[in-house]
């Protein structure tokens, strides 16, 4: 039996079915571009970028990692207000662990390392 995302896609399926109607559920992979513009919170001198993280939302997350794909060659570091947080209430990953996980250094807003200014 086939297990769909929504109860709207399973009355669809339902009302597909009972019409006697073919069909296939979530069969092709289609791939696509956002063209968006990320503008940094902080470019220190020596061209380190600081982006200031309180709330790190999901589409935040999937933007810094979009921004880091697209330009490899920038050094962007993540600023949190609590880096302990975790990404969602059920998860164990924390926001540091995430940077670390994901190539980014990382500091708490109150401790941002000196050398970062080098």
């Amino acid at each position: 039996m086939t297990s769909y995302r929504s109860r709207l896609e399973e009355r669809i399926a339902k009302w597909l079915d009972t019409n006697g109607l073919l069909f296939s559920y979530e069969t092709l992979k289609l791939d696509y571009t956002l063209s968006c513009v990320y503008k940094p919170d902080f470019i220190l001198p020596n061209g380190v970028i600081l982006e200031a993280k309180g709330w790190f939302k999901p589409e935040d997350r999937r933007k810094m990692l979009a921004v880091k794909e697209a330009h490899p060659e920038l050094d962007i570091r993540l600023v949190f207000q609590s880096p302990h947080n975790t990404i969602t209430k059920d998860s164990k990953t924390t926001y540091a662990m995430w940077a670390e996980k994901n190539g980014f250094q990382w500091a708490a807003y109150h401790s941002i390392p000196l050398d970062w200014f080098e």
